[in-house]
């Protein structure tokens, strides 16, 4: 089972000095020609950005984006001349290609975003409201974040004596990587998003 901690993840802040991103996880290039240095390296990735002013957003050539406001009210983007309100745990998908800026009506945000290569693999990002009583199962290609409340995860799968794991509890923002071997089945009140990303075929 593995978790990754958002209080470990290095801040990397943008060169218009509007907010910071941090890398929840990714996969590395393929080897596809890129034409835009802010995606070379990897076909797909995860990522939170604390935003702090309006400006302009980074192009991705080639990918698409899904992009959640996680934390505070109001995102305003603008994709391509289109003004677009963005409310809290409202996923919106846009090209990567866009033109797009955003502002801040309601104060500061910190957003979710999923990026993917176009044809090669596709993002879906999914808010899901947490139980005490049914634990939400995390499966390969997934990722669990939770985004509010209290929370803990553990190996799903019938219980081994020889392998007893406790619940581990779960901070705001760490994400729990799936899989389909004991999937990882998370309990608790609050919200999670299950972010997936699957691969494109023929």
């Amino acid at each position: 089972m593995e978790i990754i901690r958002y209080a470990e993840l290095k801040a990397h802040p943008w060169p218009n000095g509007g907010g910071v991103t941090r890398e929840v996880a990714r996969r590395p290039s393929s080897g596809v020609p890129q034409d835009n240095a802010a995606g070379a390296g990897w076909d797909w990735r995860v990522s939170i950005a604390e935003v702090a002013k309006a400006g302009e957003f980074s192009a991705f050539t080639g990918m698409d984006r899904v992009l959640t406001v996680i934390e505070g009210e109001l995102l305003l983007l603008t994709v391509d001349g289109a003004e677009l309100p963005l409310e809290k745990y409202r996923p919106f998908r846009f090209s990567g290609d866009a033109a797009a800026a955003g502002a801040l009506p309601t104060g500061d945000i910190r957003d979710l975003n999923v990026i993917t290569r176009r044809g090669a693999f596709k993002g879906f990002t999914s808010i899901i409201e947490l139980s005490k009583k049914r634990a939400h199962p995390v499966f390969e290609g997934q990722l669990g974040i939770l985004l509010q409340g209290q929370a803990a995860v553990a190996p799903g799968g019938p219980a081994d004596a020889e392998q007893v794991t406790e619940p581990q509890a779960l901070d705001r923002y760490d994400a729990v990587v799936g899989s389909d071997t004991a999937s990882p089945e998370i309990l608790g009140r609050g919200f999670l998003a299950v972010v997936s990303i699957d691969a494109v075929t023929g």
